[in-house]
């Protein structure tokens, strides 16, 4: 799994225990898999149709630093199903993990459209493959 976002644990992140509040960090999980899906599916219009249960393993507190982390699980049609795990950067303990979530790529008219992907592409490869195409 590859962690891309680091997030720091701020007071207004913080529940009335003073520990992070899971709407919060869900919301962050959200965000990082619309981002990641934009980027593999080259489509800004990407939205979210499914997220399984979550599994809350330990809690983060004010000060702490979280990384999370994204795997493409499978490539359907029109979505992208990816798992989920957030973790300590520091003590490398797992937060939480979210083992399914299902992102649909949309056409111009807000519906489900094919995107035509199969495996995880970087971006790296994509900007070499346009310049030794020339199209740069």
């Amino acid at each position: 799994m590859r962690f891309h976002t680091r997030k720091w644990v701020k007071p207004e992140d913080l529940n009335a225990n003073g520990t992070l509040f899971g709407g919060k960090l869900l919301a962050w999980i959200d965000e990082e898999s619309a981002l990641y899906s934009i980027i593999q599916l080259e489509n800004s219009k990407v939205v979210t149709k499914y997220m399984s249960e979550i599994n809350f393993m330990a809690s983060a507190r004010q000060g702490d630093i979280v990384e999370i982390g994204i795997e493409v699980v499978k490539f359907g049609r029109s979505s992208l199903v990816l798992k989920c795990e957030v973790r300590n950067k520091m003590t490398r303990e797992t937060i939480i993990t979210v083992d399914n979530i299902i992102m649909v790529n949309l056409g111009d008219d807000g519906r489900p459209k094919p995107h035509g992907k199969t495996e995880v592409e970087f971006v790296k490869d994509r900007l070499a493959e346009a310049e030794a195409n020339g199209d740069n």
